[in-house]
């Protein structure tokens, strides 16, 4: 072998070497949430488009074009990564895992939907999402798409869509997408940004109310109200028992909002920061991360310039 074709073969080498060193950190640009771990990532694909569609309603199929009521289009640049769940463990223990980070964020929720109600798999796998593998149980199935932005003012897109199969394995598909500079999206542009949450914490008693809270949740609260400024929304919402009256299941709601209260403040987030409402049976929305007794907890950030005396 010459010593030209030596220096070539070297050269090559090092050019292989010094790209796989860095695929990881390119990955890495094109998401900004932690992978679950507890999956298998079977594919990924690049999302790069001037005018990808993202669904903001339920969808159907009329003849062979796809419907829905309210989509957008927008650029985006990102990635897209189909995850099947390790034996044991189940979609929506990805879902939460995801939504953690989500509200980590201060995350805007533009649209959710489950089950039925989303419209059939079969039109998200092949219609929307061009993945076959999605198809399942149209009874069994989750949609979300949030926005947020991080620190260095980049605005991204998350769309979760989990779903089980007929054949028990259940699958996630996760798209982080980053918005263009002048790219509009109603939720995620102006004062919306303001809002961050909802954290969800469900809870049950009546007398004596207990939460489903723990450490990780209150990180991701004291997060969220980092700004002393900020005001704390806590509202109270419960379902309607049997034989009872409107009355009675909003004093109970209102009797877990206050006792949220009292928790957060003690764990350092002061009750003059608080609003404490009580929603009781009022709003009828229901989903397993949102069951009927249930408290959710938004923080409202200040005007620019204000002092948070509003």
């Amino acid at each position: 072998m010459s010593v030209c074709s030596s220096r070539h073969s070297l050269s090559s080498r090092l050019a292989l070497t010094l790209f796989a060193s860095l695929l990881p950190w390119l990955q890495a640009e094109a998401s900004v949430l932690l992978a679950f771990p507890q999956a298998e990532l079977e594919e990924e694909r690049v999302r790069s488009s001037s005018s990808y569609r993202v669904m903001l309603s339920p969808i159907r199929e009329v003849g062979s074009e796809l419907r829905a009521e309210n989509s957008v289009r927008l650029a985006v640049e990102g990635s897209g990564q189909l995850f099947r769940m390790a034996p044991g463990i189940t979609r929506q223990d990805a879902r939460r895992w995801y939504l953690e980070q989500l509200q980590n964020r201060g995350a805007s929720i533009l649209f959710q939907c489950s089950g039925r109600e989303c419209g059939r798999s079969n039109v998200w796998a092949n219609q929307v999402f061009d993945l076959s593998t999605l198809y399942g149980r149209d009874a069994q199935q989750e949609y979300l798409v949030a926005g947020f932005e991080d620190g260095e003012g980049g605005r991204w897109l998350v769309v979760l869509y989990t779903v089980t199969r007929g054949n028990q394995r259940e699958y996630l598909w996760l798209e982080q997408l980053q918005l263009a500079d002048d790219a509009v999206l109603p939720g995620l542009d102006g004062e919306g940004g303001r809002l961050a949450g909802p954290v969800i914490v469900p809870w049950e008693g009546s007398v004596s109310v207990s939460f489903d809270w723990g450490a990780e949740s209150q990180r991701i609260l004291d997060s969220m109200a980092s700004d002393p400024n900020a005001r704390i929304v806590i509202a109270g919402f419960s379902g309607l028992e049997p034989g009872e009256t409107l009355e009675a299941a909003t004093d109970r709601a209102e009797r877990a909002a206050n006792t949220m209260s009292d928790l957060l403040d003690r764990s350092g987030l002061s009750r003059s920061r608080h609003i404490v409402r009580a929603i009781g049976p009022l709003v009828r929305f229901s989903t397993p991360e949102r069951p009927e007794n249930r408290i959710e907890i938004l923080v409202i950030r200040p005007p620019e310039g204000s002092s948070g005396n509003e």
